[in-house]
């Protein structure tokens, strides 16, 4: 009789924990994608007070924004780099709206000549045209094959009319070090984090239902990025 009463308990147990066990998983994968979210939000707070950060004027004419915090450089595949980050872009058919709720993103990249080591290095990505987020929004763009990329000038008071920033699809740019400097992403290739999506939503959704048709309002862990992106550039300035 005893013996039954502990297999009894035993399994009790078993089935507690592999009904727990599940859910304390999916509020993990919430609370890192929650956590990639703020990080966003503080680099780009951080690089828009720096004295040579991205111009105020290309900011205004961008259509969206991606940034990927600490972007870890994989040891074992030369040259190689994996993150993981976000998209916003501004609302409305034109692109003249507010600031959409964010997709999750994820970013491979080749070399970047002054990576060193194992250090990590965020990328801001600018999308400057309609093209350049139709793009983006796809299962998957090659930057600089299915998408022009550049880097982008810096400073506060960088002239935005060269030819290489007027072309270019995306600009792109990178802080390593406390240095911040356009950077050329050519060969890397951006994508949907649809598990990460699927997280923080709460159902499947693709990048573009997300960001381009608002079929999802953004979660409270976005709300301090897009205020912060609403300061910064509150209109979007046509070319």
């Amino acid at each position: 009789m005893k013996n039954r009463f502990m297999k009894n308990k035993v399994l009790l147990v078993v089935l507690m924990l592999a009904c727990v066990l599940p859910m304390l998983a999916e509020d993990k994968k919430e609370e890192k994608v929650d956590e990639r979210i703020s990080q966003s939000a503080t680099v780009f707070k951080e690089i828009l007070g720096m004295p040579d950060g991205i111009p105020k004027d290309l900011l205004n004419k961008a259509y969206c924004v991606a940034i990927y915090p600490s972007v870890k450089k994989a040891a074992f595949i030369v040259g190689g780099s994996y993150g993981r980050g976000l998209i916003t872009c501004r609302k409305g058919h034109d692109f003249a709206g507010s600031w959409s709720a964010p997709a999750m993103f994820a970013l491979e990249a080749g070399s970047v000549g002054f990576q060193i080591g194992g250090q990590e290095t965020d990328f801001v990505l600018l999308v400057m045209n309609d093209a350049g987020a139709n793009s983006v929004m796809s299962s998957k763009v090659k930057l600089g094959g299915d998408a022009s990329v550049a880097a982008g000038p810096v400073g506060r008071d960088a002239s935005a009319a060269t030819d290489i920033v007027m072309k270019a699809e995306i600009l792109s740019y990178s802080r390593a070090q406390g240095l911040f400097a356009g950077v050329s992403l050519e060969g890397s290739t951006m994508r949907s984090d649809d598990g990460a999506n699927k997280t923080l939503y709460g159902k499947e959704l693709s990048a573009k239902e997300i960001v381009r048709e608002g079929k999802v309002m953004p979660p409270a862990s976005a709300r301090p990025l897009l205020a912060l992106l609403r300061r910064a550039s509150p209109k979007h300035v046509a070319k």
